[in-house]
């Protein structure tokens, strides 16, 4: 399991250039997702981003006090 400050800037980090590539829509806007989301499946142990986005809020939840808000409440897990 990835380190939660880790694993929340990583999924900070593709959320952001998913957001880029929409607005973008460049060959390097794709490619720079294209390797955040291979990370991010080889962080969380998955192969697809849809997966990797439950795994990494599943793994931060477990690592949160009760009653905690969501890990990544300020991101938006869409894939």
């Amino acid at each position: 399991m990835a380190h939660p400050a880790t694993l929340r800037k990583l999924v900070k980090r593709y959320e952001a250039l998913r957001s880029a590539h929409a607005r973008l829509g460049t060959s390097e806007s794709s490619r720079h997702l294209e390797d955040v989301s291979y990370t991010l499946c080889v962080t969380t142990g998955t192969r697809t981003v849809p997966d990797a986005l439950l795994a990494a809020e599943t793994q931060l939840r477990a690592v949160l006090p009760a009653g905690s808000p969501s890990p990544l409440s300020e991101v938006e897990l869409t894939a």
